[in-house]
């Protein structure tokens, strides 16, 4: 891969402090994104939420009302939209209908305060675009007509994200026509990103290429967010050299990956089995700084064990340990170590691996791990051995079905009755059929 060695060899010393601040930068942003805004200091999500839960749909505007008045922060505040999207997000797969119910009222209390300001508008319809209502989101659109408010660049974007949404792929081109026809409402570099991700997510490589051309030719240089759609999109459609190409333009013109960018070229990799440079790519990650993401992790475990390469899952596990925010997913790389010498029939690590894994706090608790376990024990002809460890796991972790029916067959075919008899008793006592 020509950009990842770019990235690794030729510059690795100025991109990798870069990658480093970003990665901090990352961090902290995160952090503050959780942290309780002013306006989040005076709204707790959760108890609105149950209310809503809670109540009839014939409440749920006065339980809206009730709450901002309780409160004090008024439902136009353009500079609460993430507290909106939380909550309707939250709700929607409970209760649809309360979701369309509290985008009702937040236009009604629009109108009703006269608000001008554009961007609360393009807000409420970005909302609809979460919720896939593009037949609200027009309707946000026609009420801010209706009041002589013209619509900006914002406010076409988020009426074409909400296209989008639904799949609408020919309303959001007419919108796009309608902005470039109007002398006040070009298109922007977001209006074309957004095209560029829809045709990304269908792995469409030639429609995102003729969009890309478009923004450049309308004088847009591309950011983040245009690469990220590009690179996405030709992994997705299996074309990795137009990736590769794509991940080289950006790193030369000095923007940073995120970790959706780094994950999926991650993906690239290890999708091509490039062994050598997916380890170090990943050693590059962990140098950066960056945070690892679980379908990293699954990614590169995924490549190391369809390549019979338990060395460098080995290798794998002592570098995450020595990176603490990893923590939460060393129980997933060590069982995938397991797994691995289990499917060798390397009994000894077996068994060593998962002494390490218990001894380090951490317990077997996926069925899928604990019956390669078994069937290891069991091609080993080891079933003493397979005695002592259902024993030693047997206080943290309960034999799934799957599990007992290994056993019991296993049992029948060597013709070890008394044990085969100890496990149906068992099956009987705890109710597994």
């Amino acid at each position: 891969m020509a950009a990842l060695a770019r990235v690794i060899y030729v510059g690795r010393r100025s991109l990798s402090r870069r990658l480093q601040t970003a990665a901090a930068a990352a961090a902290a942003s995160s952090s503050l994104s959780i942290a309780p805004s002013e306006s989040s200091d005076r709204r707790s999500l959760p108890p609105l939420l149950t209310k809503l839960l809670r109540e009839p749909e014939s409440s749920v505007k006065m339980v809206l009302d009730s709450d901002e008045e309780s409160r004090g922060l008024p439902a136009i505040c353009s500079g609460d939209a993430p507290f909106w999207e939380q909550l309707l997000v939250s709700l929607r797969p409970s209760s649809p209908r309360k979701s369309y119910l509290v985008l009702e009222w937040k236009l009604e209390r629009l109108l009703a305060g006269d608000v001008r300001e554009h961007v609360s508008f393009s807000n409420l319809i970005s909302l609809c675009a979460k919720l896939e209502n593009l037949p609200f989101a027009v309707k946000v659109f026609t009420a801010m007509e209706s009041r002589g408010i013209r619509p900006n660049t914002a406010v076409f974007n988020s009426l074409i994200l909400a296209a989008l949404s639904c799949g609408n792929v020919v309303n959001a081109l007419s919108l796009f026509e309608i902005m470039r026809m109007r002398e006040d409402c070009d298109p922007d570099l977001g209006t074309y990103n957004a095209l560029i991700a829809m045709y990304s997510r269908r792995g469409d490589g030639d429609g995102m290429l003729g969009w890309y051309a478009a923004a450049k030719s309308a004088g847009f240089s591309p950011d983040l967010h245009t690469y990220e759609a590009l690179i996405t999109g030709f992994i997705r459609a299996g074309r990795f050299e137009d990736a590769d190409r794509y991940f080289e333009e950006m790193a030369s013109s000095g923007i940073i990956p995120n970790v959706g960018i780094l994950e999926c070229v991650l993906s690239g990799l290890c999708r091509r089995k490039k062994l050598a440079e997916a380890k170090e790519f990943w050693r590059f990650l962990i140098a950066g700084g960056w945070e690892v993401e679980e379908g990293m992790v699954e990614k590169i475990l995924a490549l190391y064990a369809e390549l019979g390469r338990v060395e460098e899952m080995e290798e794998l596990l002592e570098t995450m340990q020595h990176k603490p925010s990893s923590s939460i997913f060393l129980p997933q790389v060590h069982c995938g170590v397991i797994r691995l010498y289990a499917s060798s029939n390397r009994l000894d690590d077996v068994e060593y691996s998962v002494g390490r894994m218990l001894k380090n706090g951490m317990q077997l608790k996926c069925s899928r791990d604990v019956e390669a376990i078994i069937s290891c024990y069991f091609r080993c002809e080891a079933y003493e051995r397979l005695d002592i460890f259902l024993e030693r796991v047997g206080s943290s972790y309960r034999l799934s079905k799957a599990a007992y029916d290994l056993l019991v067959a296993g049992y029948r075919r060597v013709g070890l009755h008394e044990k085969l008899e100890l496990v149906k008793k068992e099956m009987k006592n705890r109710g597994v059929a």
